[in-house]
């Protein structure tokens, strides 16, 4: 695999400022804050509030687009009006939906952004106090919100049905030295110094505790009755993940 240098930079996810210097060949790579990958906007906490502000911002410009030919164009039927609203404003504010943290915040913003498209194509205003519910009922939507929950759920199935025993470690061929995803330190005799020895240039080590906090009240609960813990859900998260990330500006 080659890099670029001139497109490539370097972020590390952490919830506070952390330097962490990557070089390729002589060239050290930039360390930046936030980045776009395939669109996303990721950031160095982690955190996706900014991607949401993003996809909403951009949906409300779908909206601010079509308005007059579309949204609120009398000649067109509900049922031409939904059409658009299902191919082109859903995908446009829930693109990446899977990755969303579903704060309060969060769901009220959506709700919002998905209601203010729905009321002006019931012809309805704010000041007419109809209930969210009944303008859906009216057009037969389902809630946008009940839609991102079940791909969430559907795509954290597909991280538990990954094999536990999937490769974990990605060697790069050629001048790229290879890069180590999560690996338990001591299982099959690995260890740094082996790591070193086989021309690893870095080692990424999650350290906590050997087993996860759980209050009493979910004594008994297992995987199989869908309860994760940390230790359960990250392993399946980081199998699943890609391996080896290089951040490359878009």
């Amino acid at each position: 695999m080659k890099i670029s240098t001139s497109k490539s930079e370097a972020m590390v996810l952490n919830w506070k400022k952390v330097e962490c210097l990557l070089q390729v060949k002589e060239e050290i790579l930039p360390q930046v804050e936030e980045f776009k990958y395939l669109g996303v906007l990721f950031t160095s906490e982690g955190r996706m509030e900014q991607e949401i502000d993003r996809r909403i911002g951009a949906a409300s410009a779908v909206m601010q687009t079509l308005h007059q030919s579309v949204v609120v164009k009398r000649e067109l039927s509900h049922k031409a009006k939904l059409s658009i609203y299902r191919s082109i404003f859903v995908p446009t504010l829930t693109y990446v939906h899977e990755l969303w943290v579903m704060t309060e915040r969060t769901r009220s913003r959506v709700q919002a952004a998905e209601m203010s498209f729905l009321r002006r194509v019931a012809g309805l205003f704010l000041r007419d106090r109809v209930r969210s519910s009944a303008i859906r009922e009216e057009l037969g939507v389902e809630p946008l919100l009940l839609r991102v929950e079940r791909s969430q759920m559907r795509w954290l199935g597909h991280l538990i049905r990954i094999p536990l025993g999937a490769s974990l470690v990605s060697r790069c061929p050629g001048h790229v030295p290879p890069v180590v995803c999560e690996k338990g330190l001591g299982m099959k005799g690995m260890t740094l110094t082996s790591l070193k020895e086989e021309g690893f240039k870095a080692v990424f080590i999650g350290i906590g505790l050997p087993q996860a906090n759980r209050a009493k009240i979910f004594d008994g609960l297992t995987m199989d009755q869908g309860f994760f813990t940390s230790k359960d859900f990250l392993p399946l998260v980081a199998s699943a993940s890609k391996k080896g990330t290089a951040a490359q500006a878009q």
